[in-house]
């Protein structure tokens, strides 16, 4: 990608003018300079040598690998193997905290990257989850669940986790939802396993900041990319490699 810095010399006229009585500021000068590719091709030694033992020290610790995978995944709307993966993670570490699940929820939008094929590292699920979000825990009553399935319609799709089967137009509406096979029931409490992000009413969830029952777990462990390292090495003790599906958890009609 093509990049432009503007350089201007005004802010450092104004300074000198303002410390020198004889110096005028008289005209400003911009000149576009293009950043591409051609910095590229020959390495500066001296900011190589300079970097170095900065680099090492990170390699070190992005490049443990924490499990594999049977294939690469990415995400993408309405559904992706990778948004099913998160939420079923999510899932996974509510059992930790002692929690009870009905369902999780992963946002699109903290998905930052995808995981390859084969050997995950430590630095692989860091650009996935790069941000410092929590699981949490909450609960809505079934009204406010099926707000919350409509807010997602109206996004395109979230990440779900395996217990949802949903319906949803091109327009961003709601067809048709269902938990465990059966129609939600308006009256009935759920509880919910997301990230505080999203708990918070972000990312158009906005029926979130009815949540009531709220827990966030505190500790570095709580952190989601945290979680999502710890199922990679479970499965890879088990001898499993980490594996997802588009499975019509999310299906969009015309």
């Amino acid at each position: 990608m093509k990049k432009y810095f503007n350089l201007s010399i005004a802010a450092l006229l104004m300074l000198v003018s303002g410390c020198t009585a004889s110096h005028h500021l008289t005209s400003v000068t911009v000149e576009k300079i293009l950043i591409d590719n051609r910095y590229d091709k020959t390495a500066d030694a001296e900011a190589q040598a300079f970097l170095a033992p900065y680099k090492l020290r990170i390699d070190s610790l992005m490049s443990p690998v924490v499990g594999h995978t049977a294939q690469a995944l990415v995400a993408s709307r309405p559904e992706s193997g990778l948004s099913n993966l998160l939420s079923d993670i999510l899932v996974w570490g509510a059992a930790k905290y002692g929690e009870q699940v009905s369902f999780g929820v992963y946002n699109m939008g903290g998905i930052r990257a995808g995981f390859p094929k084969g050997a995950v590292t430590v630095g692989n699920v860091i650009d996935v989850a790069p941000f410092e979000n929590k699981i949490c825990f909450l609960t809505l009553t079934g009204e406010q669940v099926l707000k919350l399935f409509s807010q997602m319609a109206e996004r395109g799709g979230e990440g779900v986790s395996a217990a949802v089967k949903m319906t949803i137009t091109a327009n961003g509406e709601l067809q048709e939802v269902t938990l465990h096979g059966q129609p939600i029931n308006p009256t009935a409490r759920y509880r919910i396993v997301t990230i505080d992000y999203l708990a918070q009413g972000n990312d158009g969830l906005r029926v979130f900041k009815q949540r009531f029952d709220y827990v966030a777990p505190d500790g570095d462990e709580s952190n989601a990319r945290n979680i999502i390292m710890a199922y990679f090495k479970e499965k890879e003790l088990q001898g499993l490699k980490v594996k997802a599906e588009v499975e019509g958890r999310v299906k969009l009609i015309e």
